[in-house]
């Protein structure tokens, strides 16, 4: 019987259609937790050892179908223990229930408040800083360059974090939620051309770091004290405490882009 007669005895119903919606949703949302973050790499790899052994099997290499069945059989638990941060992330995004989404919603406003006071504060002191927001994309690698922390986001903690030779002043503040989750991180720096000499590393940080995820990073010059947000691989420039406090809120940035300073395209 070839495929195609096959095919015309399959008689797919509502539940064959459920059960395709609900893996291809399962199968998208795993992919989105590990998309540009290190598991993506080993996904990779994975890919390719079971195509060599998709290869090798049909090929009638023993040894070698041995060889990557051990791997395969082992390999399982060495990713449990690599990547134990990832799926205790995952399993805690899969937990949370639209109740809690709704309080998670309404506390918003009160973090992005403090964000805008904290940014204020520093652009008036002419105190440089660089704090990136988490969105869909995790931050939790870019946490091991710097100091995990695990502390209510208060103005006043990121004013305080920031001082001029405080230990943790050179580099960034990583928030998720309401918590600052590291401080004086390393971030990725973008090689794209910047057209302004005045922009400094802080800013090819911010610009590296939203080429690499979805984060909101706000920069505040320590020599110009302008205030600068880069998101989806762009710099805003001449943004104000008021404009920060909204996309910190969740304000799409396309809508407040018009309202703001020089657009840089990279």
């Amino acid at each position: 019987m070839s495929i195609l007669e096959q095919l015309r005895l399959l008689h797919p119903g509502w539940r064959d259609v459920l059960e395709v919606a609900l893996v291809s949703f399962a199968i998208y949302r795993v992919l989105l937790l590990v998309y540009r973050t290190r598991a993506m790499q080993v996904l990779a790899g994975v890919i390719v050892l079971a195509i060599t052994y998709g290869v090798a099997y049909l090929l009638h290499l023993a040894m070698i179908v041995y060889l990557l069945t051990l791997v395969f059989s082992y390999g399982a638990f060495a990713l449990i223990v690599v990547f134990a941060p990832e799926l205790r992330a995952a399993l805690a995004q899969i937990g949370r229930s639209p109740m809690s989404r709704l309080f998670a919603h309404m506390a918003e406003s009160e973090i992005a408040d403090e964000v805008a006071d904290a940014v204020e504060r520093l652009s008036r002191s002419g105190i440089g800083a660089i704090i990136a927001v988490e969105r869909e994309v995790s931050l939790e690698e870019y946490v091991q360059s710097g100091s995990e922390m695990n502390a209510k986001v208060s103005a006043d903690l990121l004013a305080t974090i920031f001082t001029p030779y405080s230990p943790l002043h050179d580099g960034a503040v990583l928030i998720r939620g309401d918590t600052i989750i590291g401080a004086g991180c390393i971030l990725p720096l973008s090689q794209a051309a910047l057209i302004d000499r005045s922009l400094g590393t802080r800013h090819r940080a911010a610009l590296g770091l939203s080429e690499e995820t979805d984060a909101l990073v706000v920069v505040v010059s320590e020599e110009t004290a302008a205030i600068t947000v880069a998101a989806n691989s762009r710099l805003w420039r001449e943004i104000t405490p008021v404009q920060v406090r909204e996309l910190v809120a969740g304000r799409p940035l396309r809508q407040i882009s018009a309202e703001t300073g020089l657009e840089i395209h990279t």
